[in-house]
């Protein structure tokens, strides 16, 4: 059964990794330039009227954006560290979850899970009202169980098949139902008129509500859970793929195996599972590609300077962990693939 004790963390750090909360700053600028129409009730890097921390605790972001034209911005790739339920109350928006393009049309319900990456906007937000809800559920890893704020007050049963659900599929988009409409636009209706907390008691119920006629939509569709998407695989497999942008960080094993949310032995084991090498062993391998990389790409660049930014720590264990992988120094690497750069400098 989920535990029911919410985490209020805004900011995720992870070593070299930080993640931050949407602050939405392109709808901000754009609210403020009266582009578009912008209410929300927030916490942490949101923005919006702050809630008080001592109100609905795990609710981060409740609100809405009004656009009645094309706008000439966008939200990049960004993550939250709630679940984030996003309806289209009306016009449409194109989208991007992880690596997947979708479509948002009138009535459809986007569903996000903790920190997983995603954008509004292809590149820039169409004419159309978006309503969203962002609940902290306490989690920073996909193996890692929900914890439902305590006013979130659905049976023990119905939460649990409601994570089950949220959790263990990956359809992003969703059709609304009636009563998932009259309940987004309900909330954005609450946001608008509160004044000082005048509608927190409502907006609770409200959320209540909104969750549980998420849960009958699930119910009545065959949703395809898949048990792999909250695997500690899963965790080992997201952290390595987004090393390759923390190279310079002096990682350790112990630090990983952190990262993922693990212990040492359980992240070594799936470490090799999933690339046939220990994790220290791998993370110098995508630091040698990556200084390979740099060096046909910026062949201006001191070797050294490529060798730090790269994460080796020193000059001369970078040359001679360059010459086991590449079978030459690195500077003999760079001549030999001079005309390689310089192709690709032309292009650009």
């Amino acid at each position: 059964m989920p535990p029911r004790k919410a985490v209020d963390r805004p900011v995720y750090h992870d070593h070299d990794h930080v993640y931050r909360a949407d602050s939405c700053r392109a709808l901000v600028r754009a609210a403020e330039a009266g582009d578009v129409r912008f209410e929300a009730l927030a916490r942490g890097t949101y923005p919006g009227h702050p809630i008080p921390a001592s109100v609905l605790p795990g609710l981060r972001s409740v609100g809405y954006w009004d656009a009645t034209h094309k706008q000439t911005w966008g939200l990049p790739v960004h993550r939250n560290e709630g679940i984030e339920l996003t309806f289209m109350a009306s016009g449409g928006i194109a989208a991007t979850v992880e690596d997947r393009a979708v479509r948002l049309d009138h009535d459809h319900l986007l569903v996000t899970r903790p920190w997983q990456p995603h954008r509004l906007g292809d590149p820039h937000i169409d004419a159309g009202k978006l309503i969203w809800l962002i609940l902290d559920v306490g989690v920073r890893h996909p193996h890692q169980e929900w914890r439902w704020p305590d006013w979130v007050v659905l049976t023990d049963g119905d939460l649990e098949q409601l994570t089950t659900y949220l959790r263990h599929n990956e359809q992003y988009v969703w059709p609304g139902t009636d009563d998932i409409r009259r309940s987004f636009l309900r909330l954005a209706e609450a946001v608008a008129s509160d004044q000082d907390g005048s509608n927190y008691s409502r907006l609770a119920v409200m959320v209540n509500e909104l969750l549980l006629s998420l849960l009958d939509l699930l119910r009545s569709r065959q949703v395809a859970l898949r048990e792999s998407l909250t695997s500690t695989e899963r965790s080992v497999r997201l952290f390595l793929a987004e090393l390759d942008i923390a190279l310079a960080f002096p990682w350790t094993l112990e630090s990983m195996a952190e990262s993922s949310g693990l212990g040492v032995t359980r992240f070594v084991h799936y470490c090799r599972k999933l690339t046939n090498m220990p994790p220290v062993k791998y993370l110098n391998h995508l630091r040698l590609r990556h200084a390979a990389h740099q060096l046909v790409a910026q062949p201006r660049h001191p070797i050294t300077r490529i060798a730090f930014e790269s994460g080796f720590s020193s000059s001369q264990y970078f040359a001679n962990a360059f010459r086991r992988e590449f079978g030459c120094s690195p500077r003999s690497y760079r001549m030999r693939n001079a005309t390689k750069g310089n192709a690709s400098n032309d292009d650009s």
